[in-house]
């Protein structure tokens, strides 16, 4: 059974920096890549940024250079790393795999960014 659970999010100013976190499990994610995704009120969920079993990372262009994804992978957790957030990076915040996301998705995890 395949399960995402997010954390990190929360209330930052512009500038400010969080870390998120999410704890995955289920057979068939071993070994897959996994990636953040985010969406906006009102916006269409957007892929943020991926890391492949090896570490290997990718990034949508509006946030490379500022997050920083990285995967601990006897901990089965994936986690991004934001840096200089801005006003639109808020969106609630997901996990799933890359480049197919699974059909189950987590709660997600909020972040807000507002002074």
């Amino acid at each position: 059974q395949v399960q995402f659970v997010e954390s990190g999010g929360g209330l930052v100013q512009p500038g400010g920096s969080l870390r998120l976190s999410c704890a995955f499990s289920g057979r068939v994610l071993h070994g897959s890549t996994m990636a953040w995704y985010r969406q906006a009120p009102g916006k269409e969920r957007e892929f943020v940024a991926a890391v492949y079993w090896r570490g290997q990372t990718s990034y949508t262009a509006s946030v490379k250079d500022r997050f920083t994804i990285s995967r601990d992978n006897g901990k089965n957790t994936v986690y991004l790393e934001m840096n200089d957030l801005k006003p639109e990076d808020a969106a609630v915040y997901n996990c799933n795999t890359y480049p197919r996301p699974q059909l189950v998705w987590g709660q997600g995890t909020e972040v807000t960014v507002s002074s």
